[in-house]
């Protein structure tokens, strides 16, 4: 080891801190700091924006898949808050020449990956985002389950990433980190909440039958040009054996309803 990061290394020891560039240079206590130590706030920098924007990107589509309007409300809490993070990360980044919008502008970060490819600890081109972050979700109670996993994770990181030696990053860690911790937090009650509703014997409620339902289930129903919507009952059986029909208001019959209609069906004045 060189002299010069050995006293570089003391001074760190000693609680001295390396402020934002001046003249492109970074010292500290007055001293330059060694040339490898300039990447090393970058890197950790842009791999917390990347995996910030990547997660409220791939978050985003599942905030109106909650089960309910708190759990949507929290949902979107998580995803702006994510957002401001990545912001106030990559603000960073400006005094070593990143303009902020052109980042943002220069990745796709709602890309993914098929999520039975095994990445390991391989990195592969593009953004810096964590690896875990190029998997898709597959519903609301797996966004659930990944956020308080993640969650966790994070925060964990982010309390070693708040003694960092640059103080810029430091300071913004230390905002950053409740927020995370919080994340977490949430991400434990949204799981207690998802096994309660699942628990056996237990009937669901409508919202949650409607949150569950497929999407072909909830479309309106159109019969030929029908336009209005008038609710109507089924007719009895003329002759047994016969299907249950729909009568018109004007008393002609409309086609058999599939199972699957629901009891609410679009019709008009037969012609």
């Amino acid at each position: 080891m060189q002299k010069q990061d050995k006293d570089f290394l003391q001074r760190i020891a000693a609680g001295h801190k390396i402020g934002a560039p001046a003249d492109d240079a970074l010292r500290c206590a007055g001293q330059p700091v060694p040339t490898g130590y300039r990447s090393e706030p970058m890197r950790l920098v842009v791999v917390f924006a990347d995996s910030e924007l990547a997660g409220a990107a791939g978050f985003c589509p599942f905030i109106n898949r909650g089960p309910g309007l708190r759990e949507r409300i929290v949902a979107a809490k998580i995803v702006t808050e994510k957002y401001v993070h990545a912001e106030m990360a990559l603000k960073l980044l400006q005094p070593f020449g990143v303009n902020p919008t052109l980042y943002v502008r220069s990745h796709a970060w709602d890309s993914r990956l098929d999520r039975h490819i095994d990445l390991g600890t391989r990195r592969i081109g593009g953004d810096k985002r964590l690896n875990v972050f190029h998997y898709p979700l597959e519903g609301w109670e797996d966004a659930v389950v990944f956020n308080m996993l993640m969650g966790a994770a994070t925060a964990i990181q982010l309390a070693e990433m708040a003694q960092s030696s640059y103080a810029p990053l430091a300071a913004a860690i230390a905002q950053i980190l409740p927020r995370e911790r919080d994340h977490a937090q949430l991400g434990k009650s949204g799981v207690r909440q998802a096994r309660t509703r699942r628990q056996p014997g237990r009937r669901a409620g409508r919202g949650e039958l409607l949150a569950s339902a497929p999407r072909r289930h909830l479309r309106p129903r159109r019969f030929g040009s029908c336009s209005d919507l008038h609710p109507v009952r089924p007719a009895r059986s003329q002759q047994r054996g016969h299907a249950r029909r729909l009568e018109c208001p004007v008393g002609r019959r409309a086609r058999s309803p599939r199972p699957e209609d629901t009891r609410l069906i679009a019709t008009e004045p037969c012609r």
